[in-house]
């Protein structure tokens, strides 16, 4: 991530963390809710092709990844977030029952601003 991108990073993540804060405490962690709470920050959701190319926007926001427990998979509540600010600097969060989180991170090639969920 270069210096400039990183500093935009940050300045993307300090708008962030107070609304995942809010949402937490409102017990809100629900994909939908979290979409919507940051699309009133002027974010616009990320669009993609058929091919993966993409086309517009800079926001995702997901359920979490499935993990395995037991016998079966569960997927726990909760969102994860990715905003791509510059196309080397991202802004990865996730807000869930027991906690939330904002960081910053460069993009990852085989998943974009989210961390890969089996290793990297």
């Amino acid at each position: 991530m270069s210096a400039a991108g990183a500093k935009d990073a940050e300045k993307e993540a300090d708008r962030i963390e107070p609304v995942l804060k809010r949402l937490w405490g409102q017990k809100k962690w629900d994909p939908k809710s979290v979409r919507a709470a940051l699309l009133e920050l002027g974010y616009e959701e990320e669009r993609t092709g058929p091919k993966g190319e993409r086309l517009g926007g800079t926001l995702t926001v997901r359920k979490m990844y499935p993990r395995y427990e037991i016998d079966h998979n569960v997927t726990p509540e909760g969102a994860l977030i990715g905003l791509r600010v510059h196309d080397d600097a991202c802004v990865t969060a996730f807000v869930q029952k027991t906690n939330f989180e904002v960081r910053t991170n460069g993009p990852f090639m085989e998943s974009g601003c989210f961390e890969p969920p089996y290793g990297h």
